[in-house]
C-alpha cells in the first residue's frame, strides 16, 4: 500500500508538468531538450561511464576524441527522444505523420492483401517512440512487446498514449497467448519486437556476436514467427533532422519456418549492426547490453 501510494503521489506531481511541456511548440520543446542535455550530460553525467565503456568496447579502433564526439551527439539525441516522448501526449495525427514517415508502406499493404501477419523487429535506434503512427496507415492490429513500468500509473498512461493509434502494449509473458488468439480469430496483427536488449542469464537459449562481442540473445521474435507463421520484417529508422524521421521496411524472413534455428536472429543483428555503424550516435548506449559478454 505504501509503495502504491508513493507511486500515485509521484504521478500526480509529475503528470501536470509533462502535460504542459507536451503542449509546447517544437521550437520551445527543443529548448527544453537543450537544457535537459546540460543537466543529464554536463552536470549529472547520467550513465556517462556506461555509455563511454560501451562505445570503447564496440569501437576499439576509434580514438578518444571520436568516442567523446559520439558520446556528445548521443546525449543530444537522447534528450530529444525524451521530449519527443512527452510530446506524444498531445501531438496531432497530422503533425506526427509529417514527422515520422514510411518510404514503402506498400510492402505492408501487400502483406495485408495476402492475409499475412507480421513480426516487426526493430532496434533501440533513431526513434521508437513515434512508430505507433504506423497503425493509422494499415489494417493490422498492432501489438508491441514491452517491459511494464514499475509505476502502475505511468504504465497505464503509456498504454493509453499508444492505444490512440490502435496499438497495444503487452508483456512478454502474455505475448504468445494474445497474438495467437488474435490470429486464430482471423485478425491480422503486426507485432513489434525491440530484440536488442540483454536477457537475464538464466533465460537465453542462444549466444552470438553483436558488434563483435559474444552476448546472450533474445530469440522470442524468431520463435513466435515460426510458431505462428509470421512474416519477419526489419524497420530501418533514419533521423533526417531534429524531430524528423524516415523509415523503411525490409524483409528478414518471408517464410520463417524455412530458416534454421537462430538464423533469423543473426540476420536481424547483422542489419542492426550496419545501421549502428553508419551513425552510432542514434543508438541507445545507456543500456548495459554487453554486461554478460564472454571474456
Amino acid at each position: 500500500i505504501y509503495l502504491r501510494t508513493m507511486q500515485f503521489i509521484i504521478y500526480i506531481f509529475v503528470y501536470p508538468i509533462i502535460w504542459v511541456i507536451s503542449k509546447f511548440p517544437f521550437w520551445l520543446l527543443y529548448g527544453v531538450s537543450d537544457l535537459l542535455y546540460l543537466l543529464v550530460y554536463r552536470i549529472f553525467g547520467y550513465r556517462k561511464k556506461v555509455v563511454e565503456a560501451n562505445l570503447k568496447l564496440v569501437f576499439p579502433e576509434k580514438q578518444p576524441s571520436e568516442i567523446k564526439a559520439i558520446t556528445n551527439k548521443f546525449y543530444h539525441h537522447l534528450c530529444d527522444m525524451i521530449v519527443e516522448s512527452i510530446k506524444s501526449l498531445s501531438i496531432s495525427e497530422k503533425e506526427l505523420k509529417k514527422r515520422f514517415t514510411f518510404t514503402n508502406i506498400e510492402l505492408i499493404k501487400a502483406l495485408e492483401n495476402n492475409r499475412r501477419s507480421i513480426a516487426l523487429m526493430v532496434g533501440h535506434y533513431g526513434s521508437w517512440e513515434w512508430i505507433f503512427i504506423l497503425q493509422s496507415y494499415i489494417s493490422h492490429k498492432g501489438y508491441a512487446i514491452y517491459k511494464p513500468l514499475a509505476n502502475k500509473y505511468f504504465d497505464r498512461l503509456v498504454k493509453k498514449i499508444r492505444s490512440k493509434h490502435n496499438s497495444h502494449l503487452i508483456s512478454p509473458k502474455e505475448a504468445f497467448k494474445v497474438i495467437n488468439e488474435a490470429n486464430q480469430e482471423g485478425q491480422l496483427t503486426i507485432n513489434g519486437f525491440a530484440a536488442d536488449q540483454s536477457p537475464k542469464l538464466n533465460k537465453p537459449r542462444y549466444r552470438s556476436e553483436f558488434m563483435g562481442i559474444n552476448v546472450p540473445m533474445f530469440t522470442g521474435a524468431e520463435t513466435m514467427a515460426k510458431q505462428l507463421n509470421l512474416v519477419v520484417l526489419f524497420l530501418d529508422v533514419q533521423k533526417i533532422k531534429r524531430g524528423y524521421y524516415q523509415t523503411t521496411f525490409s524483409y528478414i524472413a518471408k517464410d520463417a519456418k524455412a530458416f534454421k534455428d537462430f538464423e533469423i536472429t543473426d540476420k536481424y543483428y547483422r542489419i542492426l549492426e550496419d545501421q549502428i555503424r553508419k551513425a552510432p550516435e542514434y543508438y541507445l548506449w545507456t543500456h548495459k547490453r554487453w554486461k554478460h559478454r564472454k571474456v
